[in-house]
């Protein structure tokens, strides 16, 4: 299981986990912070879990590429 969450209100709209995980991330009209679509928010954290391994790569790409690393991916 592919385990994804995002810190959003620590987001500052750099837009690069839109690039490189468009499918798993798009950025907020109203505020220009990341939204991690399908997600459930728990203490400002929010998260999906997925059995889709499809998805893994191009999130821990958009992770490492955060730079106020904010994603954080588990394969578990």
């Amino acid at each position: 299981m592919v385990v994804v969450t995002l810190q959003r209100n620590k987001c500052i709209g750099c837009n690069y986990c839109v690039e490189l995980a468009p499918n798993q991330f798009q950025m907020s009209k109203k505020d220009g912070k990341s939204v991690l679509l399908k997600s459930a928010e728990k203490k400002g954290f929010f998260t999906i879990k997925s059995n889709d391994y499809n998805i893994l790569e191009d999130c821990e790409n958009a992770a490492k590429a955060c730079p106020v690393k904010i994603i954080d991916v588990k394969n578990i």
